[in-house]
């Protein structure tokens, strides 16, 4: 409804313009401060003063008598309020977001877009366990993928695996190399990736360490295992693809704790045995930007503004990892209408360097997105893996769950709800919160500022942080079910189901206009913002931006909560709008939290 109101607003406001020969190329449509009672504003009366020459409050005035609210859905009123004009919803569009949101659990959910988009993060080196500093992209990136697909577009999600660089090279000759008996210490966890990691921090320490000969004769080999990927030897690739596959399958199990799960894990050794990044190095050669500079082929991207030359063959003929990602992006190019990379900040000029080529060679480069992310720290200060002095995501998951629990029990003489929670509830609830504080508190924040994860932030029931907003979920269950035991007709429960598991609005037999206070009518705006906040979130990926609306959400619903009882309503038609209220709220909320990857927990 937000969204049909906005676009009568944006068709009414256009129009006011041009019949005042004013230009409409920004209309300045905005939410309006808090203080301004409103549905949506204009702030175009600001753009507009020097050209009228009048003062921005009069201009709005202006603008406002011209514009005409009648034959529109939703806008009812227009006003001024200094030199802003605003626009005022009426009944029908209350009306309407109560039938939809009570009615479909799926509300928010935006139509399809008929576009399919690849979302790929992650892509860690399978060097080993994934740790917290790189946290941010499985969490990021599962985000992303879930606004997309929330958005309308048909969703595929990757893992660009790197299993054919240097590092992968020593790992395979560490592991042939060396027994278990020359190792340092047990595995810190009984699963693969914490097994094998232990040969990759001994074949780094020897390198570093040993006798310049045997250095010497290892780097030989791990220089003929990167030859032999790059020549096709299928020996190789097995050699290579056994030390990748055992470790990635542990990692995924970490993943999946998040949960952070895949449709493919494309590796990119794929797009040397395909010839296509022969085919690339062929092509950029012979671009008037290629440049063969120290021993290695180079391109020259100055024309873009990038002052660092791109390597994309090495003097023996050894393509790089971008040369590879090349090929692997006009695949993806090839396979799907949008292709959106979750990055670190250390890939950046890897980003940049990768869209100018992709240009160069002839692609459409608006069809590639990135979200590009500082990384996250404990307060302690960052981490590393290569020696082993990291700390893992496994153990901040672990922690998380702890702190959850003893949370959850030290809060159950304090519960409102009168059910009796059994030790597998508490467990439950625990993963869901623990988790969910982890997730919650690093998606929440604009990706290319820096954090440190704070247990009391993350896990404060009280605070603007997970428990806080998973609570309105759980308080919303509650209601609900006291609703439904009480004999009240329950949206999704007591109201005929339709095949697709939405219920019939009109089954529902409630009235917006029942919803007499401030509180609850604020909610149900609220309720109605939600479709619009998906739509920006996925336009400008940035999921974050739903994070911001589920804490304002919580803030209208606990406002709601206190100022309107439900099941005890005075009369029959206020309980049922009610309950069809709180119906409402919880499916938003439960979206909302389902595209940050946050459980919505039926009882806390």
């Amino acid at each position: 409804m937000f969204r049909q109101f906005r676009s009568e607003v944006a068709d009414a406001l256009g129009d006011a313009l041009a019949s005042l020969d004013l230009p409409t190329d920004d209309l300045g449509i905005e939410r309006p401060p808090d203080d301004m009672d409103a549905t949506l504003a204009s702030s175009v009366a600001f753009r507009l003063a020097g050209e009228v020459g009048d003062a921005p409050p009069n201009v709005a005035s202006e603008v406002a008598d011209a514009v005409d609210v009648s034959g529109h859905d939703y806008l009812a009123a227009v006003d001024t309020a200094g030199p802003y004009v605003n626009f005022h919803a009426g009944e029908r569009y209350l009306v309407d977001t109560l039938d939809a949101a009570a009615a479909d659990a799926g509300y928010g959910a935006l139509p399809d877009r008929d576009a399919s988009v690849v979302v790929e993060h992650t892509s860690a080196n399978p060097t080993g366990p994934v740790h917290v500093g790189r946290a941010r992209n499985p969490i990021v990136g599962d985000a992303v993928a879930n606004l997309m697909a929330y958005a309308g577009y048909d969703v595929d999600r990757h893992y660009y695996v790197n299993d054919a660089g240097r590092q992968m090279a020593v790992f395979t000759w560490a592991y042939e190399r060396f027994d278990e008996s020359d190792l340092d210490a047990e595995p810190a966890r009984d699963r693969a990736e914490y097994d094998l990691v232990r040969y990759y921090r001994k074949g780094n320490a020897f390198l570093e360490e040993a006798d310049p000969a045997e250095v010497d004769a290892a780097e030989a080999e791990i220089s003929a295992i990167l030859q032999g990927l790059e020549a096709g030897d299928e020996e190789t690739y097995e050699r290579v693809g056994e030390v990748v596959d055992t470790v990635l399958g542990g990692m995924k199990e970490c993943l999946a704790r998040l949960p952070a799960e895949f449709d493919e894990f494309v590796k990119e050794t794929r797009f040397m045995r395909d010839g296509s990044t022969d085919d690339i190095a062929a092509r950029l050669k012979e671009t008037e930007h290629a440049v063969y500079e120290e021993d290695a082929w180079q391109l020259e991207l100055d024309e873009w503004g990038i002052d660092k030359n791109l390597v994309f063959l090495r003097s023996d003929d050894t393509s790089l990892y971008t040369t590879r990602d090349l090929a692997h992006h006009e695949w993806k190019f090839d396979n799907y209408d949008r292709a959106v990379t979750v990055l670190g900040e250390d890939h950046k000029l890897q980003a940049d360097q990768l869209d100018a080529t992709l240009e160069l060679l002839g692609n459409d480069t608006d069809r590639l997105g990135h979200v590009i992310y500082s990384y996250v720290n404990l307060p302690d200060g960052k981490m590393s893996t290569r020696r082993g002095t990291g700390v893992m995501l496994d153990d901040l998951l672990d922690e998380a769950i702890d702190r959850a629990r003893e949370a959850v029990e030290s809060r159950m003489d304090d519960r409102i709800r009168d059910d009796d929670l059994t030790d597998e509830d508490v467990e439950r609830i625990a993963h869901q919160v623990g988790i969910g504080a982890v997730r919650y508190d690093i998606v929440s924040k604009q990706p290319a500022k820096a954090i440190t994860f704070e247990w009391e932030d993350a896990l404060d029931f009280e605070a603007q942080s997970a428990p806080f907003v998973q609570y309105v979920h759980a308080r919303c269950a509650g209601i609900l079910d006291e609703a439904a035991a009480a004999g009240v007709d329950v949206p999704g429960v007591t109201a005929a189901a339709g095949s697709d598991g939405a219920v019939d609005a009109d089954a529902l037999d409630v009235d917006a206009a029942a919803l007499e206070t401030d509180a609850a009518r604020e909610l149900l705006r609220e309720v109605a913002r939600f479709p619009a906040v998906i739509e920006a979130a996925a336009d400008d990926l940035e999921p974050h931006t739903v994070a911001t609306f589920t804490r304002e959400f919580a803030d209208a619903y606990n406002a709601f909560y206190r100022e309107c009882p439900v099941v005890t309503a005075e009369d029959d038609e206020l309980r049922a709008a009610r309950v069809a209220l709180v119906a409402a709220a919880k499916h938003t909320m439960a979206n909302a939290l389902d595209v940050l990857g946050v459980e919505a927990p039926e009882s806390m």
